[in-house]
C-alpha cells in the first residue's frame, strides 16, 4: 500500500517506519529543511514544503495514495491536507495536540476519517488508523515480529475455509481465533471463517502483508479507504 505521511518530526517519522518495516511505500512531507535531510538520511523520499497545499501533496503523489497521515503538530496544517485528500477520496487521519478536540473532529469532521491523540496512542495506534478497520496491530514482539489482529471480510480468499485449510505463509501464525461478536480463545482446527471473524495473527513483518491478502482481502478500510 502507499501512504502520504505530513510531518517527518517524531510520530511521523515514526509511524512512516512502521508502515515501511512492514513493505508499505512511504512519501513523507516535510517544511522544516534540517528534518527533510534526516528523513532523508534514513532512507524516505521527502518533499520539502507545506502539507497545507494542494500542490505540494499532488507532488507527494496524493491522488494514488491509499491513505494520508497529517501528523504535524500544526492543526491548521493537519486539517487542511486532509480536506485535500478527502477529496481525491483517500483515507485520512488527523493528528490533534489536544484530547478534547478528538471528540470533536470524530463527531464532525466529514473530511477526518481516523483521529489520533500522539501523547496517548503513540506510532502504531497511527498506524493502525492508517490501514483502517480491518487489520489492528496489538504489540511488538520483537524487531521484526508482531501480533496482528486480522478481521475477516467478505473480500477475504479464505471465507468459508476452516482454520486447518488456511495456508499462511511460513513466518506467519495464527495464535488465537474468535467469532463476531464472540471472545477470542485458541483456534480450532474445524473453525470455519466467516465475515466479521477475528484472527490474531504472529507474523513477521515481511509477510504481514501476504498475510493480510489472504485473510482481509483486498478491501482497505470501511467507507472511504481504497486497496
Amino acid at each position: 500500500m502507499r501512504f502520504v505521511i505530513i510531518g517527518a518530526g517524531r510520530v511521523g517519522l515514526r509511524t512512516a517506519r512502521v508502515l515501511r518495516e512492514e513493505g508499505h511505500q512511504v512519501t513523507l512531507v516535510e517544511l522544516d529543511r534540517d528534518r527533510v535531510e534526516h528523513a532523508r538520511d534514513a532512507g524516505f523520499e521527502v518533499i520539502h514544503g507545506d502539507g497545507s497545499r494542494e500542490e505540494v501533496l499532488r507532488e507527494a503523489g496524493i491522488e494514488d495514495a491509499d491513505g494520508l497521515g497529517a501528523l504535524t503538530s500544526d492543526l491548521n496544517v493537519n486539517f487542511a491536507a486532509c480536506s485535500i485528500a478527502k477529496h481525491n477520496r483517500t483515507w485520512t487521519v488527523l493528528r490533534v495536540d489536544e484530547d478534547y478536540r478528538e471528540g470533536v473532529y470524530q463527531a464532525y469532521a466529514d473530511e477526518v476519517d481516523e483521529v489520533v491523540y500522539p501523547e496517548r496512542l503513540g506510532a502504531i495506534g497511527a498506524k493502525n488508523a492508517l490501514l483502517g478497520g480491518s487489520i489492528r496491530a496489538i504489540a511488538d514482539v520483537a524487531q521484526h515480529l508482531q501480533v496482528v489482529l486480522m478481521t475477516v471480510t467478505e473480500a477475504s480468499p479464505m471465507r468459508g475455509y476452516t482454520i486447518e485449510e488456511v495456508q499462511l505463509p511460513a513466518n506467519a501464525t495464527i495464535i488465537a481465533f474468535g467469532k463476531a461478536e464472540e471472545s477470542m480463545g485458541l483456534p480450532l482446527s474445524d473453525d470455519t471463517l466467516a465475515v466479521g471473524d477475528r484472527l490474531a495473527v504472529l507474523a513477521d513483518f515481511d509477510v504481514l502483508e501476504e498475510a493480510r491478502q489472504l485473510i482481509v482481502g483486498e478491501t482497505l478500510a470501511p467507507e472511504g479507504g481504497t486497496a
